[in-house]
């Protein structure tokens, strides 16, 4: 699922952030601003975040990987 232009800018997402994972990012923010940033209530929201991220990262060497031989 990606996040609309509209979605990552109501949501006050940087510029720099707003890659393939801005969708589970939202859902991340969202949870750290109802917490007031308390470390251990948005496990599960991080987790998915990072989970996202590694998968991306492994798509783009795998791309860079094919793209060199």
């Amino acid at each position: 699922m990606q996040a609309t232009q509209e979605e990552m800018a109501a949501a006050n997402v940087d510029m720099v952030w707003r890659d393939f994972c801005a969708h589970v990012l939202i859902k991340l923010n969202d949870c750290r601003r109802k917490s007031l940033y308390v470390p251990w209530k948005c496990e599960h929201e991080r987790h998915e975040y990072e989970k996202c991220q590694y998968k991306d990262y492994k798509k783009r060497v795998a791309a860079a990987k094919e793209a060199s031989a």
